[in-house]
């Protein structure tokens, strides 16, 4: 099949590099976000899959809206039989779904109904999901609502990050799009509605969102901020300064005041409702990520000083 590939990120780019290199299918041209300024150097940066496109010697779609007329005329002209959708960061008007002949194909790391919307990685680590997933189907207006083609599953480990899981699903959900679109292309797959039960939302994860409340249970703290690493990532204010919160581990049976620290030759502890939390590397601002006892040492935390 002759396929227009739209997505943005790094989760996007192992779903592109296997269709490129599917003998099955063609892709014709790519979608993403416009190039925007990232890092220290504040350098305008193609989006990796963008990057990928440019080295596959695929043309690059960079429309600020995928409403835009030129868009759809260009997407007109290319007359893909199907659209593939990984992470694409924008929403796909009517005029431009109803195009390709077999409509545009999303994959969502989730197992829809769950977690419908922008981060469902993050929301099933935040609600000690033990099982995930991808799912593959077809888009509509509303979101991620579509009738489904195909499901993947996948434990999540007890101290994964989202970073760590979306990496898992990123790969195994690019063979899932993939046999979707084989699929399709022999007529053999039939989408099937999805149930109206079991649906929840997982919204886009904000910075402010991402704060560590102390006052939680252990588990749930832990789960939080494994659930917004690396991004936005957890953070905390510790004397009116904020630090990013990296690596964490329970500590069963020690008990401190919610945000109370200890400071010991073998670590760094904070306390929560239940059990204390042990830090094991933390970021100040300006700073590189470090273990949290050479913070610690530098910060000289005095008696009374609470994270908040």
């Amino acid at each position: 099949m002759r396929l227009l590939f739209a997505g943005t990120p790094e989760p996007a780019v192992p779903s592109l590099r296997r269709l490129i290199d599917s003998p099955n299918h063609e892709v014709v041209a790519v979608l993403t976000r416009p190039d925007a300024v990232a890092g220290r150097g504040r350098r305008v940066t193609r989006s990796p899959v963008g990057a990928l496109a440019d080295e596959a010697g695929i043309p690059v779609l960079t429309p600020a809206k995928p409403s835009e007329p030129d868009f759809l005329d260009r997407l007109r002209e290319l007359a893909p039989d199907c659209a593939p959708v990984v992470a694409y960061g924008g929403l796909i008007p009517t005029a431009a779904l109803d195009i390709p002949r077999f409509g545009w194909v999303n994959l969502h790391f989730s197992l829809l109904p769950a977690w419908r919307g922008a981060a469902p990685v993050q929301a099933a680590i935040n609600a000690g999901d033990e099982i995930t997933g991808a799912t593959t189907f077809r888009l509509e207006k509303g979101l991620d609502t579509g009738p489904v083609y195909g499901v993947m599953t996948e434990r999540i480990r007890e101290h994964d990050t989202a970073g760590e899981l979306l990496a898992r699903l990123a790969d195994s959900g690019a063979k899932l799009l993939e046999s979707t679109l084989d699929g399709l292309a022999s007529e053999a797959l039939q989408a099937v509605p999805q149930p109206d039960n079991g649906i929840s939302h997982a919204p886009k994860v904000t910075v402010d969102s991402a704060r560590v409340v102390w006052h939680r249970p252990a588990a749930a703290v832990d789960r939080h901020i494994r659930a917004v690493t690396p991004a936005p990532g957890a953070w905390t204010t510790v004397s009116d300064n904020r630090i990013k919160v990296g690596a964490v581990e329970i500590e069963p049976g020690l008990a401190l005041a919610p945000g109370a620290f200890e400071v010991r030759k073998d670590g760094v502890f904070v306390g929560t409702a239940t059990d204390a939390i042990r830090l094991k590397s933390v970021q100040p601002q300006g700073k590189r990520m470090m273990p949290a006892l050479d913070w610690a040492r530098g910060a000289r935390l005095g008696e009374g000083v609470v994270a908040k």
